[in-house]
C-alpha cells in the first residue's frame, strides 16, 4: 500500500497508543521496584529488631547482599540494602510508599533519605510528587533549602503536619506551601547596579528558571498588566496564575527595602483583580512583593498575610551556604517563638 493511502491521523493515533502503553508500563515497573525495595528493607529491619548487636546487623546485611547479588545481579549491594532498611524504618506506611511511587523513582527516594528532619522530608516528597520534579531538580531544591524558605516551615509542627497530610490526601495546596522567602534569582545574571525594568526584563528572559524557583504550578499571564482606576493608569509588574491554588498572583518588584506604602499599592491591585479579572471557581488573588530587604517587625504589625499579601526578599547572588543556613534558622526560630501556642483546656499552659 502506498504511504499516501494511509488514513490521515492513523500513525499519530497508533503512536499515541504505543507511547501511552509504554508510559503506563514504566510506571507499573517503577512502583513494583520501589515496593519491592521497601518490603526487602522492612523484612531485614524486622529481623534486626530481634538482635541488639551492631555486629550482627552488619553481618546479616553483608551476607544478604552476597546471596542476592549472586542470584539476581546488581541492585543488592550492601549500601543499597542499608538504604532499603532505612527506607522501611523512616517511611513505615506502605500506602504512602505506594502513592508516592506512582511519581517518584527509587533514585528520588535515595535523595529524600538524606533529609534527616521528617517534616522536611515529607514536604520534599509531596511537592516532588505534585510538581513532578526530576531527581536533579529534587537534589537542587534540597540543596537550596527550599523547605526552610517556605512560610510552612515557620509554623508549629502540628500545623505543618496537618497541611502536609491535606496535600497528600487531597492534593490541597495552601499559600504557605507555595510562597518562599528568600527567592533565589542568581540565574538572572544581574550585577551591581540595575533598575526595576532590568530586573523585570531579566526575569522574562529567564522565565523558565524563574517559574522553577517560584514553583511549577505558576503560569505566566502578563507583564506590566494595565489597570484603569478613576481614569488613571496603573501597572502590575508581573501577573501569574497558580493552578493548584486557582488564584491570580500579582508580583511587584522593589529594588529597595519593603515600605508600608507598598502594601497600599498592591492591595489596590488585588482589589481590582478580584473585581475585574477573577473568574468563577477561582479564589481571591494574592500578592507577592519581591524586595531587596524587609524589617520583620514592620511586616508583623501590618498583618499582611491576613490580606493575602506576601513579602519576600530576593537574592541575585547566593551567599555561602553557612550564611544562608544561619539566616534561615534565625528567621525560623523567630517565627516559631511568635506563633500562637496550643493551650490545654485546664491549665492554659503551652503543650
Amino acid at each position: 500500500m502506498s504511504h499516501d493511502l494511509v488514513p490521515v491521523g492513523l500513525i499519530g493515533d497508533l503512536r499515541g497508543l504505543i507511547e501511552g502503553a509504554r508510559h503506563r508500563a514504566a510506571i507499573a515497573v517503577n512502583q513494583e521496584l520501589v515496593l519491592l525495595y521497601w518490603k526487602i528493607g522492612q523484612r531485614i529491619h524486622t529481623e534486626l529488631l530481634h538482635e541488639e548487636r551492631a555486629s550482627y546487623g552488619r553481618e546479616i546485611v553483608s551476607t544478604v547482599s552476597r546471596e542476592l547479588t549472586a542470584l539476581y545481579g546488581r541492585g543488592f549491594s550492601r549500601p543499597n540494602l542499608h538504604r532499603m532498611v532505612q527506607f522501611a524504618a523512616e517511611v513505615p506506611d506502605q500506602q504512602i510508599v505506594s502513592t508516592l511511587s506512582a511519581q517518584l523513582s527509587w533514585s528520588h527516594f535515595t535523595e529524600l533519605l538524606l533529609v534527616k528532619e521528617p517534616l522536611a522530608r515529607d514536604f520534599y516528597a509531596e511537592i516532588c510528587r505534585v510538581e513532578r520534579w526530576s531527581v536533579r531538580t529534587l537534589r537542587a531544591k534540597i540543596g537550596g533549602m527550599l523547605y526552610e524558605r517556605t512560610a510552612l516551615s515557620k509554623k508549629p509542627d502540628e500545623l505543618i503536619r496537618q497541611e502536609l497530610d491535606a496535600l497528600r490526601d487531597e492534593d490541597r495546596l495552601t499559600p504557605d506551601l507555595v510562597f518562599r522567602d528568600p527567592y533565589f534569582l542568581d540565574f538572572l545574571g544581574l550585577r551591581d547596579t540595575y533598575s526595576e525594568s532590568d530586573l523585570e526584563s531579566a526575569i522574562l528572559r529567564e522565565l523558565e528558571a524563574f517559574i522553577l524557583e517560584l514553583g511549577t504550578d505558576f503560569s505566566f499571564v502578563a507583564r506590566q498588566k494595565r489597570l484603569v482606576i478613576d481614569g488613571e493608569d496603573f501597572y502590575i509588574d508581573l501577573l501569574f496564575y497558580h493552578r493548584g491554588l486557582r488564584r491570580l498572583i500579582a508580583i511587584e518588584l522593589k529594588l529597595d527595602r519593603f515600605k508600608p506604602a507598598d502594601k497600599g499599592q498592591i492591595e489596590l491591585y488585588l482589589r481590582w483583580l478580584d473585581k475585574n479579572e477573577r473568574r468563577e471557581g477561582e479564589a481571591s488573588p494574592l500578592g507577592l512583593i519581591l524586595c531587596a530587604g524587609k524589617r520583620q517587625e514592620m511586616i508583623e504589625l501590618l498583618e499582611l498575610e491576613a490580606t493575602g499579601i506576601h513579602v519576600a526578599e530576593y537574592l541575585t547572588a547566593l551567599p555561602p551556604k553557612a550564611v544562608l543556613e544561619a539566616h534561615l534558622r534565625t528567621a525560623l526560630n523567630r517565627a516559631r517563638q511568635q506563633s500562637p501556642r496550643l493551650l490545654t483546656d485546664d491549665e492554659g499552659e503551652p503543650q
